[in-house]
Formats: C-alpha cells, structure tokens, sequence
C-alpha cells in the first residue's frame, strides 16, 4: 500500500466540488493556500495513523511544521480539517469519472470506458485504503459529512445519468434502464465492494481479476456489449 508521505492531497477536478464547499478559512493568498494543503497533508498522515479519535492538532501542526496556535488560522477544529482531508480523497476518488466521461470520452467503445474507470477508480481506492477506512468510521456518526459526501457524489451521479442516456440514445444501452436508479445501485456496488476488499480486507483476490469482474457486472447491468476482438 503506498506511503501517504509519498501522496500530496489531490488537485481538486474542475467542476468536480459543488459550489461553495470548501471553507473560506484563513488567508487566500498563494502562500497561504500552500500552508493550508500542508496541513491538510500532514492532517491525513495523522488521521491515517492514529485514527480520528486519537488524532490531535498539535500532532498535525507539528507534521506540518507549524505552531499548535497556527492551525487555527486555517482551521476552526480537528473536524473541519477532516471533511478537506475527506473532500480531497473524493476527488481523488472521482478523477477517473471525470478524465473518462464527463470532460469527453476516451477513445474506444463505452466499455471500455468503464473498464478504464473502474480500473482507475479501485487503484486510487486500493491506495488510499487507510484514510478511506477511516472516512467511512467517521461517516457513520458525522451527519455533516455524510451529507457533504452525499451532495458530492449525487452531483456527479446526475452528469453520469447523461451520459448514460447518450448512450441509449446511440444504441450502446438498453433504453428501458432508468439510468438514475441504475447508477445508484451500480455506485453503492462499487464502494462497498471496495470497502470490503482494501479496508475491511475480507477478500483476497487478483487485482486485474476484481477488477474485471466488476466491470463484467457493471456491463451486464447496462446491457453494454464488449468491443469485438480483432481477428
């Protein structure tokens, strides 16, 4: 599993975060954005250690290189640095969907666009399995950041639906699928399925061939038809 030293919080997507999500604390200066990512970095080091619980932002300034006091400037509380240690893994998470589909398609059939996002999807999920195990903890008891992580994902969900219809409307999919309800299921069997494997690590299977049984599922799901192999 790689080393979260080695893992700077993500750039965020274009359009990827909805309107207003991200908290306007401390300075907008360049300097003062980089100081920010820093403490977010050092904040899912140490969430990703010590857990949220145990995690203390005297721990997180000093992996940052910054006084106890200094935090404050950026963050109001060990919660508030959480749900942007939280947002950044989403859009990690979520780069693939928009890279594959929602900023143009690859090339290729629309199977093989959901092979390459599935693929990419479940790499960044096997990576950040730590901090992910502990998002989901705090998810359970945080109704606010349930809610954040809803709002973000139905955003997305909602692009995904259109692109599913273009689908349909170009005969790669069964036009009698609701995409909304599809890509929900589809969604909530690809997280959990995730979840089970790189967090909870109930299963031990080949990464290539997790992968393309996923794919095979979400394929079927849509009635989408592999691209012909050549002769």
């Amino acid at each position: 599993m790689a080393s979260t030293d080695n893992v700077s919080p993500p750039a965020p997507v274009p359009g990827a975060r909805p309107e207003g999500r991200a908290k306007a604390s401390g300075p907008r200066s360049r300097k003062g954005a980089a100081t920010r990512a820093r403490l977010v970095h050092a904040a899912k080091a140490v969430f990703e250690e010590d857990g949220f619980l145990d995690a203390r932002i005297s721990d997180i300034a000093e992996r940052a290189g910054m006084s106890h006091g200094s935090f404050y400037h950026y963050f109001d509380s060990k919660e508030q640095v959480f749900r942007e240690v939280a947002m950044a893994v989403g859009d990690l998470l979520q780069q693939p969907m928009y890279t594959s589909v929602f900023n143009g398609p690859r090339a290729g059939t629309p199977a093989e666009t959901i092979r390459h996002l599935a693929t990419q999807f479940l790499a960044s999920y096997r990576d950040e399995a730590r901090i992910i195990g502990v998002i989901e903890m705090v998810s359970r008891y945080d109704p606010e950041l349930t809610s954040i992580r809803f709002e973000y994902q139905e955003a997305d969900r909602i692009r995904a639906a259109r692109a599913v219809r273009r689908m349909q409307q170009q005969g790669w999919a069964d036009p009698s699928i609701i995409p909304e309800v599809a890509l929900a299921a589809m969604s909530a069997m690809m997280n959990r399925f995730a979840e089970m494997w790189f967090v909870q690590k109930l299963f031990e299977f080949d990464f290539d061939d997790g992968v393309e049984q996923l794919v095979r599922l979400c394929l079927n799901a849509l009635q989408l038809a592999e691209p012909a192999a050549d002769a």
